[in-house]
C-alpha cells in the first residue's frame, strides 16, 4: 500500500514516517492513501495549505486528516469525555477553525474514502502547537481559578493511531477521536514537565486560554472498538516522555480532577471549623453508607450555595473514608475559583455517561433529584420535596445495579433562607441561577447563617435485588421506586422537623455530635 504523506517537519511526523516506513512515496500520484497533518498557525490549521494538500490528493482513493479534538469547544457545558458525534456549546475560533478544516475536507474529497482522526495534544519539545510551548518554558502563565482536566497524547501512540486507520481503515471512514484514557490537570502536566504556572488574567484573541479553563476531554471508545488501537501511554508518561527529567515516578491523576490532598488540607481547616463548630453538624445512620461497592446517594439540596453536599462529603469521608461523587449543575464550574473548588472536590457534571463512569468504577454517586429547583426552593416550601425531575437516579441505579441511599439535612436551608427573588435576566445569562434569591443575611449577604444542621443516612433500598437493569426501561418500575424514595425521604423530614426546637441549637438524635461520632468511628 502506497502512503503520500505530509505534514510540518518535526519530531511529531518524523515518528509517523517511521511507523509507515516501507510504504511511502513522494508522489500523490502513486499513492493509495494520503495522510494529511497541516501546519499550524497559533493553534490554528494553516487553510490555504490545506487546499493545496487536498487539490493534490484529489484523485488519491482513501484519505487520513489529521485534525485536532480542539474542534470541540472549551465550555462550562461540555460534560467530559466527549464521544466523536457531540456537538460542544458556544464558539471559539481555534475549535472554528479545526471545523473548518474539517468540512473543506469532505467537500474537496467527495470521492474519497476519508477517515478524520482528532488526536488531543501531542506534546513535543519541538512543537509548533500551543501546548508544547507552554510546556516546554520554565515558567507559564494560566488562567487563575482553573485546573481543567487535559488529555496529552505521545508522539508514538499517535503514529499508531494513524497507521491502524491506514491499515484497518478500508470499509470505515468516518470520525475518530485519539485519546489516552485518562487525564492530568493542566498544572499538574506543567509541574511534572518542570515549568512552574503562575496565575494570570491575559487578553487573548486567538481563544487558546479557553483550552486552560473548561473541559474539552473527549472518548476514545470509537477507535478501540472499531479500529482496534489502544494508545500504550496515560497522558501523564506523555509528559514525562517528552519534557521529564530523569526516571520520575509517573504519579496517577483522577479522570475528572478530584484531588484527595486538596480534601484532606480544607478538611483540617475549613471543613472542620464549619462541620464541627459553624453549623455543629450531627447525623444518625452513617453505618448505612456502603464502606465498599457503588451506591447512590440521593439527598435533598437547600440554601442555593453547595454547601449540604461538601458537609455530606465530609462526614462520609470521615466515617467511611470515602469519597463521594456529586453531580453538579454546569454553573458551579463556570466561574474561576468555585470552578476548581468543584472540580477537586470530585464533583462532576450531571448526566448519564458521568453517572455510569461512577458507579462502573464501584463508587459513591451524590446527587439531589430536585435539582437546581431544589436549591432554590422558598423558604415557605423549604421542606417540601419537589419533583424529582425524570427520575434518572433510579434509572442510574438500576442500570448499574447499585442500592439507593436516601439521606435528608434539616437545618441547611436555613443557611441562606430564600425570602424573595429578582428576575433579572443579566444575572440569569451571568450567573444561570433561577434568579437573584433575597435572604435575610445582613450585614453580611454572602455570610452564610449559623444554623444547626441534623443529617439523617436511612436504610439502603436494594432495587437491585428486587428488578434487573433493564427495568430502567420501564417507566412504572422507575416511578414507583422513586415515589417510594420520595415517601421515605419526605417521613423523615416531617419526623426530625417536629423535633426540632430550635433553629439554631439543640440535638434531634439523642445528643451525639457528628464531629465526636466521626472522629470516634475513623478511631475505630
Amino acid at each position: 500500500m502506497k502512503v503520500w504523506l505530509t505534514g510540518p517537519e518535526d519530531s511529531v511526523t518524523t515518528e509517523l514516517a517511521g511507523r509507515l516506513a516501507g510504504c511511502l512515496t513522494s508522489s500523490p500520484d502513486d499513492a493509495e492513501v494520503a495522510v494529511y497533518r497541516p501546519r499550524l498557525n497559533a493553534g490554528k490549521p494553516d487553510l490555504r495549505e490545506a487546499e493545496e494538500v487536498f487539490r493534490q490528493s484529489s484523485r488519491v482513493p482513501r484519505a487520513v486528516l489529521v485534525s485536532s479534538a480542539a474542534v470541540h469547544a472549551p465550555h462550562h457545558h461540555n460534560l467530559g469525555y466527549v464521544p466523536e458525534s457531540y456537538r460542544s456549546q458556544g464558539s471559539n475560533p481555534v475549535a472554528q477553525a479545526w471545523s473548518e478544516l474539517e468540512a473543506r475536507f469532505a467537500a474537496r474529497l467527495p470521492a474519497a474514502e476519508r477517515i478524520v482522526l482528532r488526536p488531543v495534544t501531542v506534546p513535543a519539545r519541538d512543537g509548533s502547537d500551543p501546548f508544547s510551548r507552554l510546556l516546554s518554558g520554565r515558567s507559564a502563565a494560566v488562567p487563575p481559578g482553573f485546573d481543567p482536566a487535559l488529555q496529552l497524547l505521545a508522539p508514538e501512540d499517535l503514529a499508531e493511531a494513524v497507521a491502524c486507520a491506514v491499515e484497518r481503515g478500508p470499509g470505515r471512514p468516518g470520525v475518530y477521536h485519539v485519546a489516552p484514557r485518562g487525564a492530568v490537570p493542566v498544572r499538574s502536566a506543567l509541574r511534572l514537565a518542570g515549568v512552574r504556572p503562575f496565575p494570570l488574567r491575559w487578553l487573548d484573541r486567538s481563544g487558546m486560554s479557553a483550552y486552560l479553563r473548561h473541559n474539552w476531554t473527549v472518548s476514545g471508545r470509537k477507535i478501540e472498538t472499531e479500529l482496534g488501537f489502544v494508545p500504550r501511554r496515560t497522558s501523564a508518561e506523555a509528559v514525562l516522555a517528552a519534557f521529564g527529567k530523569g526516571e520520575a515516578p509517573v504519579p496517577e491523576f483522577d479522570d475528572f480532577g478530584l484531588d484527595a490532598g486538596y480534601i484532606a488540607a480544607y478538611e483540617r481547616t475549613l471543613f472542620r471549623f464549619l462541620h464541627d463548630f459553624y453549623w455543629r453538624i450531627e447525623y444518625q445512620g452513617l453505618e448505612h453508607v456502603p464502606r465498599q461497592g457503588r451506591a447512590v446517594l440521593t439527598g435533598i439540596h437547600r440554601g442555593f450555595m453547595p454547601w449540604d453536599g461538601v458537609m455530606a462529603l465530609v462526614a462520609i469521608h470521615r466515617a467511611a473514608g470515602r469519597i463521594p461523587r456529586f453531580l453538579i449543575h454546569p454553573c458551579l464550574i463556570k466561574s474561576p475559583f468555585l470552578a476548581n473548588y468543584m472540580t477537586k472536590l470530585g464533583g462532576i457534571l450531571a448526566c448519564q455517561e458521568n453517572a455510569d463512569w461512577v458507579l462502573g468504577n464501584d463508587e459513591l454517586l451524590g446527587m439531589f433529584p430536585e435539582g437546581i429547583h431544589g436549591a432554590f426552593t422558598p423558604y415557605r416550601d423549604a421542606y417540601k420535596l419537589g419533583k424529582f425531575g425524570r427520575d434518572e437516579y433510579v434509572k442510574m441505579a438500576l442500570r448499574n445495579r447499585a442500592p439507593i441511599v436516601p439521606f435528608v439535612t434539616v437545618g441547611s436551608a436555613e443557611i441562606y433562607p430564600i425570602l424573595g427573588r429578582l428576575d433579572w435576566k443579566w444575572v440569569k445569562r451571568a450567573t444561570e441561577w433561577l434568579y437573584l434569591p433575597l435572604c435575610p443575611n445582613f450585614p453580611f449577604p454572602g455570610l452564610p447563617l449559623p444554623s444547626k444542621w441534623h443529617t439523617r443516612f436511612l436504610e439502603p433500598m436494594h432495587i437491585e435485588r428486587r428488578h434487573e437493569p433493564e427495568a430502567a426501561d420501564d417507566p412504572e418500575v422507575v416511578r414507583a421506586i422513586s415515589r417510594e424514595v420520595r415517601a421515605r425521604m419526605q417521613e423523615a423530614i416531617d419526623e426530625m422537623l417536629a423535633r426540632r426546637k430550635s433553629i439554631f441549637r439543640g440535638s434531634i438524635f439523642g445528643g451525639e455530635e457528628a464531629g465526636d461520632t466521626g472522629r470516634r468511628e475513623e478511631a475505630a
